[in-house]
């Protein structure tokens, strides 16, 4: 599986949540409303999620494994950075 582009829609308000992202794979398959929240220990990406019946949320679609986890969110946040660091608002890798 092969992250293929990562779109990035900064979020400018006073609150956690910096941007929305809708990551490709493998040009075939796509997934959007990925969060970049920002905490005291720095900024995590939240997978899609849905409020349960119970009021919970719960992931709509998430990675199974802590390495997909990790390049998923560390492709997310290397982009997030770059944006930061420029002028523009939305930006992919294509």
């Amino acid at each position: 599986m092969e992250i293929t582009d990562v779109r990035i829609r900064k979020i400018d308000s006073e609150g956690k949540m910096k941007a929305v992202v809708s990551v490709t794979f493998d040009n075939e398959f796509v997934v959007h409303d990925i969060k970049v929240i920002e905490s005291q220990n720095g900024l995590f990406i939240a997978m899609p999620s849905r409020k349960a019946p119970d009021g919970e949320f719960r992931d709509i679609a998430h990675p199974i494994n802590a390495e997909t986890r990790s390049k998923i969110q560390t492709a997310i946040l290397d982009k997030y950075e770059s944006i930061c660091a420029g002028s523009t608002e939305t930006e992919g890798n294509n």
